[in-house]
């Protein structure tokens, strides 16, 4: 089974089963994971719900985009319409529940994996956890929600994680808001053995989960790299154009910042399709609620199917491996706003 699910002591337990793949998802996962979180939702037995990943390497590595690739000649736009509808329900479903939902993200949390645990009450990381939205090294762009919590981190943060791409660690993960608690990997199964023998009460099992979790976990790092950068990041990526970015960042780069320059340069072998819809995106879903976000996030998912960028970019990244994407357009200047805004065309509003 893809994903495994059982009740012990008053929690649904979710665990993706496809370590091969770092816990990828599939239209399989996501249906099984959707199923029994709403077939618990009104279960009296299940106090909360754990969401973990197979393994040791990781929580959910996103979702399997080189599916798409595969089915670009073919029926990509069915396929994919299908998927993120039932991806972003899911993540929804995950934001809005009714019961507690810990989801433990040790290892590699990214894209998809971000959606899963995102909007999940008691988030918890470790040693081993990187967290990115990657989005951007395929040429397409952060999904699951991301017009949404990006803009939940400090200041510009958001913008930031976005179009860099940057993986960040657990200390990090809790600076952004994007996580709760941090513990050491190989203290999970003790706490594990602690969530199935302690006694939960449906009265207070929000605030007795808490405290279970803030007496098991251990203190996150007062200075983090991206508070140590927070003003850098602040001063660049203020700006509502990706020319503008660029430009404040090449200024300090000459200047001798190094941290500029390697900013710079990781922004510089993005798509510039993909750097110009994003900053959109997330200009656009500051003032949208979750729901909206994801409705949007749907709309531009089906227009980047038929976007070269995307394809290459799994090409270069998922396939080919050869890490070296040729983008078309290849210069931001080539873009134009209709480009731009034709991201944005409503198709549906169904999630």
């Amino acid at each position: 089974m893809v994903v495994t699910s059982e009740v012990k002591n008053g929690m649904g337990w979710l665990k993706i089963n496809r370590p091969k793949v770092l816990n990828a998802i599939n239209a399989e996962v996501v249906e099984l994971l959707t199923n029994a979180l709403e077939e618990w939702q009104d279960d009296a037995n299940v106090l909360f719900v754990c969401l973990s990943g197979a393994g040791e390497k990781g929580f959910c590595a996103g979702g399997d985009m080189r599916k798409f690739y595969d089915l670009e000649a073919e029926e990509v736009i069915p396929y994919a319409e299908q998927f993120f509808s039932t991806e972003y329900r899911l993540d929804a479903l995950i934001h809005n529940y009714s019961k507690p939902i810990i989801a433990y993200m040790n290892g590699i949390v990214m894209g998809g994996g971000v959606g899963l645990s995102v909007g999940a009450s008691h988030r918890i990381v470790t040693e081993k956890t990187k967290w990115a939205m990657p989005e951007m090294n395929i040429g397409f762009f952060p999904d699951v929600g991301a017009s949404f919590f990006l803009n939940q981190m400090p200041r510009y943060t958001g913008r930031y994680l976005a179009l860099t791409a940057k993986v960040i660690k657990a200390n990090d993960v809790i600076y952004s808001g994007s996580a709760d608690y941090t513990i050491d990997s190989s203290e999970w199964e003790t706490i594990e053995e602690k969530l199935l023998t302690q006694k939960w009460s449906q009265n207070s099992i929000n605030k007795d989960l808490d405290a279970f979790f803030e007496s098991n976990s251990t203190k996150s790092a007062d200075i983090t790299e991206l508070k140590a950068n927070q003003d850098d990041i602040n001063r660049h990526f203020q700006y509502d154009t990706i020319e503008e970015i660029v430009a404040s960042l090449e200024s300090e780069a000459a200047n001798g910042n190094e941290w500029a320059a390697l900013t710079l340069k990781t922004i510089l072998a993005k798509s510039p399709t993909s750097l110009k819809v994003t900053l959109q995106q997330l200009i656009n879903g500051e003032d949208k609620s979750l729901s909206e976000c994801l409705e949007m996030e749907k709309d531009m998912a089906i227009h980047f199917m038929a976007t070269p960028d995307f394809y290459e970019g799994v090409r270069a990244v998922l396939v080919d491996k050869d890490g070296s994407p040729n983008w078309h357009p290849n210069k931001l200047e080539a873009l134009t706003e209709s480009d731009i805004e034709r991201y944005f065309t409503v198709l549906s509003k169904d999630i």
